[in-house]
């Protein structure tokens, strides 16, 4: 019986993977592998299976020596961590097999993976086993056609320890209707969404219940309301099976902004327990979003059209969780007051805000090769590196994006809890959305959360709980939560920022130093200078707090790379010097 290691890599911290906030909760990761889970459903019983998420748990050389074959899935994001996986089985002589989103655009230029098993893999995946099996394995499987997802069996998640995860995940659809440029979705997984009938998303939630998880349940479509007329068959369904267990499941989805446009549908919603809706806003610029074509988030006849679907959607039950971006063509400098502007007053208390990253295989990429704007610069974690020429000055942009997310995630929370009111003032609330809880439950929150604050963080903390408690009690439990969120969010945002200004000052230390031994004629002088330069940039590496570092900042590169620019630089002119 072969041994199959299915092994997740791991994350990098990011405003969405909610690390910190998870460190106040007491779970390891927001979300299960839930690819590789639906992927383990698909071998046949004749393999021995296990799945370790590097997220909850570390690969162990144990988990190398018992497994025959390793399957990764990654995200780009996962990308470096995938590079450690796949080095470590090579040095143990496992075979690798790699498939998912990243695998799936940037094969070509990953190396010591055997075999890639690309795109949705419902058609593919059988085949490839059986080619396994009798030694003729082709080193890449790509999809003929988009899979009937109505044959996707059960995801596999009695393979993973559920009470690791503040969240577990059910897919309904795949694909989206929608052309936006920048968005590889549509290129992944098509403009038709293809759906499950409702009786197979109830077989999902059956097998979470039977495992005994109760909770939050992310719907991972790419847009929940893609296929508008399936989803209003399922919604009721979904109802029926809560109601007759109490409202085990807390949903949540992503959606396009025109949900806003359908009553029937919020309500029907919020009827089968979603309490919150991902939706892509990215810009209040009507003019970015038309060059992006992102059209369905504008309205001529409405100038206030992506603000009205904000307090819309909130006014029937449900939180709106924003994603933006900065760097879009179109974007001036009248952008960045605009970001700020629109999420304080519509109050999206989580609103992760990105600079716009150019996808290989988008349109976007597409039309930014054409135009010459494309730069040689990795996708790695760092969040403000591009990898094309901005329509606005570089470090326009990159002060303006800084001010954007320090302003949201002030140090203080100030702004934050204010975003937070904002949204409990105009949130409907809907009571089998919002179960009661003991007094000592709620303490014991509060008091988890007011732990880890800083002494700058705790009084407008017990000043929005106090305003809470006085003005929307039902609302308390969230309250803290988005308190736990918001403690995420800073620390993210100081994270980002003392990266990026640390390897700016490496960038500005190494111009100085070549300005300057330019105009030194004396090779002690130059040892000097250089000598005082690299001692800076060692204090300023060890100055960062531990909390801010993660495996793959690529700040020890960094640092290393200034050292030996600098000690060459210094030894050329040195030997010059004494030449002469």
């Amino acid at each position: 019986m072969p041994n199959a290691l299915l092994v997740y890599p791991e994350h990098p911290p990011t405003y969405w993977g909610a690390d910190y906030a998870l460190e106040i909760s007491g779970v390891k990761a927001t979300h299960p592998p839930l690819g590789l889970l639906t992927v383990a459903a698909m071998f046949p019983a004749s393999y021995e299976l296990r799945v370790v998420d590097m997220n909850v748990s570390a690969l162990l050389d144990t988990d190398l020596e018992w497994a025959d074959l390793v399957f990764t899935s990654t995200m780009i994001t996962q990308h470096v961590s995938l590079r450690t996986v796949v080095e470590r089985c090579n040095r143990a002589g496992v075979s690798v097999v790699a498939g998912g989103p990243h695998p799936t655009t940037f094969h070509e230029e990953i190396t010591g993976v055997d075999h890639f098993v690309l795109d949705e893999v419902e058609d593919s995946f059988a085949e490839f086993l059986r080619d396994l099996e009798t030694g003729a394995a082709q080193r890449v499987y790509r999809e003929r056609r988009k899979p009937d997802v109505t044959r996707t069996p059960v995801p596999r998640f009695d393979l993973i320890e559920i009470k690791n995860y503040a969240t577990m995940s059910v897919q309904f659809s795949r694909g989206c209707p929608f052309d936006c440029e920048f968005c590889d979705i549509i290129k992944l997984y098509g403009r038709v969404p293809r759906t499950k009938p409702p009786e197979q998303v109830v077989a999902e939630f059956d097998s979470l219940y039977r495992l005994g998880w109760r909770g939050p349940v992310f719907l991972v479509d790419d847009n929940f309301i893609g296929n508008k007329r399936d989803a209003l068959k399922l919604l009721p369904v979904l109802a029926e099976w809560q109601k007759a267990r109490g409202y085990p499941f807390t949903l949540a989805t992503e959606a396009s902004a025109n949900l806003a446009l359908m009553d029937k549908m919020m309500d029907a919603m919020i009827e089968a327990g979603f309490d919150s809706v991902f939706v892509g806003i990215e810009t209040p610029n009507p003019n970015a979003l038309i060059k992006t074509k992102k059209q369905q988030n504008t309205d001529k006849t409405q100038k206030d059209f992506l603000y009205n679907a904000v307090r819309k959607i909130q006014r029937h039950g449900m939180q709106v969780q924003g994603g933006f971006i900065l760097g879009l063509d179109g974007d001036d400098v009248g952008v960045f007051d605009a970001q700020i502007e629109f999420i304080q007053e519509t109050g999206i208390p989580v609103a992760p805000i990105y600079l716009l990253t150019v996808l290989k295989g988008t349109d976007l990429y597409a039309r930014m090769k054409s135009e010459g704007r494309l730069l040689e610069t990795p996708l790695g974690t760092n969040a403000m590196l591009l990898n094309f020429k901005t329509e606005l000055e570089y470090s326009t942009l990159i002060d303006g994006y800084k001010r954007v997310i320090a302003t949201l995630y002030d140090p203080s929370l100030e702004n934050y809890f204010s975003r937070c009111l904002t949204l409990f003032k105009h949130l409907r609330h809907v009571r089998h959305l919002r179960k009661p809880k003991s007094r000592t439950e709620i303490e014991m929150a509060f008091m988890s959360v007011r732990r880890r604050l800083s002494a700058e963080q705790l009084p407008a903390y017990s000043k929005f709980i106090g305003k809470v408690s006085e003005d929307y009690p039902r609302m308390l439990l969230d309250a803290i939560y988005l308190a736990a969120m918001g403690f995420h969010f800073e620390k993210i945002t100081r994270q980002q920022i003392a990266i990026h200004d640390f390897l700016s000052f490496l960038r500005s230390e190494l111009e100085m130093i070549q300005e300057a031994t330019s105009i030194h004629d004396s090779g002690a002088a130059i040892r000097s200078l250089s000598e005082a330069s690299l001692d800076r940039a060692q204090s300023r590496y060890h100055s960062m707090s531990d909390e801010f570092r993660y495996q793959v900042d690529g700040l020890d590169d960094a640092l290393q790379s200034f050292r030996s620019a600098v000690n060459a630089r210094t030894d050329d002119l040195a030997d010059a010097a004494t030449l002469q």
